[in-house]
């Protein structure tokens, strides 16, 4: 399965992907540290992702989470991930969204792109209702890419994850099907 836009595709990661995203993290380690827990060094090793990516795909399987490797049409180079976590059915029918996109490529709009074709996946092909997402105030750029794919602002989560070492606020932006037209 691949959905593509004018610039990217999204598409379930694969095992052959786990060296490709090895690179991706070893290279914007210090970039995403500022918005990640603390990680143990065992995290960036090329087994540990080969794990991260066995794992999602039997989540995909089971239906309790999706995640996607970004992936730029001209050569194919793996430039982020969009996941989709905690599904939950019955009458919820929500996920949280998280994602990440490599420093080099930020500010083109690729991760809004990213985001509005996951969003038609959630809303047409698993029949999802809502999806949430949480982001530190201080991050503008994902604050950006959420309210242009379509996101509203709910509130403000206090001390609601622990972020590089420290309890960070976050603002919680969520999305309905009723919200979007795919």
């Amino acid at each position: 399965m691949k959905l593509q836009s004018d610039h990217l595709y999204i598409r379930p990661f694969e095992m052959s992907d786990a060296e490709h995203l090895h690179h991706l993290l070893l290279r914007n380690r210090d970039f995403f540290g500022q918005y990640d827990p603390i990680r143990l060094e065992s995290y960036y090793s090329l087994e540990a992702q080969t794990k991260q990516i066995a794992d999602a795909i039997k989540s995909f399987e089971n239906d309790n989470g999706y995640t996607f490797g970004v992936f730029l049409n001209s050569d194919h180079t793996l430039i982020g991930r969009v996941s989709l976590s905690a599904v939950s059915r019955g009458p919820f029918q929500n996920a949280y969204l998280g994602y990440y996109l490599d420093q080099q490529v930020n500010g083109k709009g690729y991760m809004t792109e990213a985001i509005k074709l996951i969003l038609q996946y959630c809303f047409e092909e698993i029949s999802l209702h809502r999806i949430q997402a949480g982001v530190m105030p201080k991050n503008t750029a994902s604050i950006r890419v959420l309210e242009k794919s379509g996101f509203r602002r709910e509130g403000l989560a206090e001390r609601y994850l622990q972020i590089n070492g420290q309890w960070e606020d976050h603002l919680l932006y969520a999305i309905t099907k009723e919200e979007i037209d795919v």
